[in-house]
């Protein structure tokens, strides 16, 4: 397996954004998505996971990604990172969240390069609803999907390990997901090695 530090740390390079499927980039390489509701931590683990300060942008204001975007990563190009919309954000529009919506599905439904989708779950919320009908999604695609934890550095020890406890086994019943969690904090950089190593190790599958 190539040096998940080493190649995190080499040529990490922001591609394109797709609107619409019609815009995606060439499937050459394999893709690893991240997807999670609008606040979930999304850019500052990308920022984290990639030792950049600003890779993705990172806003206070839910619901600012509204476009697949590509990060190439290695010189030569490796594989791609693919940062999904949140999902999941009450005040945006009717008609942006449809959008939104079939966008993603079309995504991970047709992309024949896409080797895995990493769901992020809120340490301090655990799984809601909202993540509950992504998850089916990706079961009834029968598109592989890992579940990554934010922001555990908000979160008691005690209170994390029960959260921890309570996800682990309701994702065990989903047909599409991989067994075992990832547990991180983007601010105290907690798991952020195992996370690189677990995306090359998809990337290589």
């Amino acid at each position: 397996m190539a040096d998940p530090d080493k190649l995190f740390s080499g040529p990490v390079a922001f591609l394109k954004s797709a609107p619409s499927l019609d815009f995606l980039p060439a499937p050459k390489v394999p893709e690893i998505a991240f997807a999670g509701r609008s606040n979930v931590g999304k850019s500052s683990l990308l920022n984290a996971l990639t030792g950049r300060r600003a890779i993705a942008r990172t806003s206070v204001t839910p619901g600012r990604t509204q476009e697949l975007n590509f990060f190439d990563i290695g010189d030569p190009l490796y594989f791609r990172l693919v940062d999904m919309p949140g999902y999941g954000y009450a005040k945006a529009p009717k008609d942006v969240v449809k959008k939104w919506r079939f966008l993603i599905n079309d995504y991970l439904r047709g992309r024949q390069v896409l080797k895995r989708t990493l769901v992020l779950i809120d340490s301090r919320h655990g799984i809601k609803d909202v993540d509950r009908n992504v998850l089916k999604m990706l079961d009834e695609a029968a598109v592989s999907y890992r579940i990554v934890m934010t922001k555990a550095d908000k979160v008691k020890p005690t209170a994390l390990a029960k959260t921890v406890k309570h996800v682990t086994a309701e994702v065990r019943s989903h047909p599409a997901a991989h067994p075992d969690l990832l547990v991180t904090s983007s601010e105290t950089k907690q798991g952020i090695s195992e996370l690189r190593a677990a995306v090359v190790e998809a990337v290589e599958s």
